[in-house]
């Protein structure tokens, strides 16, 4: 018996660095065959060793990762539809997920050849990346994926996966793009293809997906937009780029025949296994005769809590002191995709009760709330922003979000509303809080009102938040305290009380699995809120300039979105590189 344990065994690391002895190995492998349970079960229930120690003594043998049960690991319905849960208990395998060139198989013997090659038989496939675990983790697995309470299913809609052909497909690429076949849309590969985007883009928690055909080097590019940076996801040759584009157009209700003309749209995507979800779709001409098309993932959850957004202490008690303003105008502002809609509903989410009427006009709708009255723009039948915001006021509001002030009308409709007993809400695109007031006032606002309805507003940025899972940290030198502390502004910095300690430290990025290699994982919000106090209001009825409002506003306690940057940055959240590339001096 003590042969099965010799070097060159699984349990190498174990053994090596004194975590279990050749006696316990014994008595464990001894017990297990009475429970008819694994070694590894034993030692985790019976002599105290971390099931992480296990995992790396594994890892280190085989050469490949080592996978914990994970109750919130989603079932992979695609890859299970022609296996059986018997045979897999049975075989002690399970598929776990896909990527566009791989699928993963979780088993308890990567290197049992017999094991490995049914498994390339039976999935057609010899693209497999094999990971690890424990016989009981994977039988939890295997038991909760065939659990048919635990599987959402679309009920009467397509499978296009069905035959499990879900990694990625090499096609020669031909010398002249001329000779090459296209595939049409109805083309079972371009439909199982499109689907194959749509589905990973939304479990990697993409935002955007793009299709970029091109005529000098012959392929489309296919890029997601994962945590505002653009990826390439992978690439096809130009002769299925049409038959791409017109699937996704039919799928979205556009016209396949019109390729001159930008197109929008919108998908509702329904496949077993995958919950229902939206996307906005644009097509837009470029060179070679080709469409680019952009396919913006929308929200499927509810409103984030007021409390999740990140803000200060200073920034949260304004916030919550002038949302609950009878009347009044607060505005979110920044670039596109900075989460304004995101901040303007967890901000309506707050005062949402029974006692108070909310109507949204929003292009499109992203977010859905129970209790708000939410319409969105239709451009062809000429119902836009300010005829919705007419209408509103003939529906007996309290609360009015609009989705955009893009012109003159709208904005004021909206200080109209808000100085006859509404409290409304909007957003602009704007670089600063301070630049807002001038912009509004240059669109041709009369200032005495505007300063009548102002109540505050919110500038914000999207950065990218640090891996917890993989940050390093590293002490901070005196040198690098005081290049924070320079971009802070050494005065305000003083007032914040932080003073350099050698044992103070910052993280960095490093990258694992968890994170694709980047070292980051979600985003997170900094902000810059200006409060309408009353000295405030009455430059903005001086029509004062953007600079003085700035020095008002700081005076009023507002720190800048660097500033609050900086701030998440000493917290560990992210790091000076991301503040900087998203912020200006």
């Amino acid at each position: 018996m003590s042969a099965a344990f010799a070097s060159g065994s699984r349990y190498d690391y174990l053994l090596g660095e004194g975590i279990v002895t050749d006696d316990q190995l014994q008595k464990a492998f001894a017990l297990s065959k009475k429970m008819n349970s694994s070694v590894e079960y034993v030692l985790i229930e019976h002599c105290q060793v971390k099931k992480e120690a296990i995992g790396k003594s594994f890892s280190i043998f085989y050469d490949c990762p080592f996978r914990e049960y994970d109750p919130a690991f989603p079932v992979p319905v695609e890859l299970l539809s022609k296996l059986r849960e018997k045979y897999l208990l049975n075989a002690c395998w399970v598929p776990m997920s896909w990527e566009k060139d791989s699928i993963e198989i979780l088993v308890d013997d990567p290197r049992d050849l017999n094991k490995t090659d049914n498994i390339k038989s039976l999935l057609k496939t010899g693209r497999i990346n094999f990971s690890v675990a424990i016989r009981e983790d994977i039988q939890e697995y295997i038991k909760r994926f065939f659990d048919t309470e635990q599987r959402p299913v679309e009920p009467d809609v397509e499978d296009p996966l069905e035959d499990g052909d879900l990694t990625a497909v090499e096609w020669e690429e031909e010398e002249e793009e001329g000779e090459a076949e296209e595939a049409d849309e109805a083309s079972s590969k371009v439909v199982r293809l499109v689907d194959q985007i749509i589905i990973a883009a939304h479990r990697k928690n993409v935002s955007d997906i793009h299709i970029e055909p091109s005529s000098i080097t012959k392929t489309t590019t296919i890029r997601f937009r994962l945590d505002g940076l653009c990826q390439e996801y992978r690439r096809v040759p130009n002769s299925m780029v049409r038959g791409i584009v017109s699937r996704i157009k039919i799928m979205a209700k556009l016209d396949i025949a019109e390729r001159r003309r930008p197109q929008d749209g919108k998908i509702k995507f329904r496949r077993k296994g995958v919950p229902a979800f939206e996307l906005r779709v644009a097509t837009i001409p470029v060179a070679g005769g080709y469409e680019d098309v952009v396919l913006r993932i929308l929200a499927s959850a509810g409103a984030m809590q007021l409390d999740e957004m990140g803000l200060t202490a200073r920034n949260l008690e304004v916030m919550k002191r002038i949302i609950v303003k009878p009347y009044g105008l607060i505005l979110a502002v920044g670039p596109t995709g900075s989460g304004k809609t995101t901040s303007l509903h967890a901000l309506l989410g707050h005062i949402n009760r029974p006692d108070i009427k909310i109507w949204t006009a929003e292009d499109p709708i992203e977010i859905t709330q129970p209790g708000l009255r939410q319409t969105e723009v239709m451009r062809k039948i000429n119902v836009d922003f300010a005829r919705l915001m007419r209408a509103f006021l003939r529906g007996d509001p309290d609360v009015i979000m609009i989705g955009e002030m893009r012109d003159e009308e709208t904005a004021s409709i909206g200080i109209e509303a808000s100085l006859t007993g509404h409290l409304v809400f909007s957003t602009l695109h704007t670089n600063s809080a301070p630049e807002t007031v001038t912009r509004l006032l240059d669109m041709g606002l009369n200032p005495l009102n505007f300063s009548d309805a102002f109540l505050g507003v919110l500038a914000q940025r999207l950065t990218r938040r640090l891996c917890k899972e993989c940050r390093e940290e590293y002490p901070l030198t005196l040198d690098e305290f005081e290049m924070i502390r320079e971009d802070y502004g050494e005065d305000r910095f003083a007032k914040t009380k932080i003073e350099y300690d050698p044992d103070m430290s910052l993280y960095r990025p490093a990258g694992c699995e968890a994170c694709s290699g980047t070292g980051y994982r979600g985003r997170m919000a900094i902000h810059e809120l200006m409060e309408g106090t009353a000295d405030l209001k009455l430059m903005i009825k001086n029509q004062a300039g953007t600079e003085e409002i700035y020095r008002q506003a700081v005076d009023d306690g507002m720190t800048t979105l660097k500033q609050d940057g900086i701030l998440k940055v000493l917290q560990g959240l992210t790091d000076m590189a991301e503040v900087r590339r998203v912020c200006i001096n």
